[in-house]
């Protein structure tokens, strides 16, 4: 019971399963479940699933590990919280939303720096916070570039 509780949270409900690019297809689903369901644009309510999504990443992880190894790619918990962290406070419109994907998906693969660090922590917590990392990474990038865009006047419509 243990395990499938673990996979199906894990996975996002079977997202994790895709067969190519499972944690790209969970950041995408998590961006457009953002754009379509506004209700989600209150930062308190992203945060705190962000939080709820946090930990129950750390302990679904941890047991799938337990069972398939370092970090399985089916394991996607951890692109939706750190999408929709990456998402936190941006300004509504489809601009910042794409702008999070693609900069999200960036540093959650390349892994920079204190990122591909935070990788390497035991279980879940290594399964979860380079990707809350990168969120957090993408959202300060993508607020600069906004506000840069902004300032020269180069922004489309927000």
């Amino acid at each position: 019971m243990k395990l499938f509780a673990a996979k199906t949270l894990s996975t996002c409900f079977g997202i994790g399963f895709f067969p190519a690019a499972p944690g790209t297809v969970t950041s995408m689903v998590a961006a457009l479940v953002y754009f379509f369901f506004p209700v989600l644009h209150n930062p308190f309510l992203l945060l705190f699933l962000v939080l709820l999504g946090t930990g129950v990443g750390i302990w679904a992880g941890g047991v799938m590990e337990e069972h398939y190894g370092n970090d399985p790619s089916i394991v996607t918990i951890d692109e939706l919280a750190g999408q929709w962290l990456a998402l936190v406070a941006l300004p509504e419109g489809i601009w910042p939303v794409v702008l999070s994907l693609v900069f999200f998906r960036f540093f959650d693969i390349a892994k920079p720096g204190p990122i591909d660090t935070l990788q390497r922590l035991p279980g879940g917590w290594g399964i979860m916070l380079d990707d809350l990392l990168a969120g957090l990474f993408t959202n300060l990038f993508v607020r600069a570039l906004l506000f840069l865009l902004t300032l020269f006047h180069l922004c489309p419509s927000l």
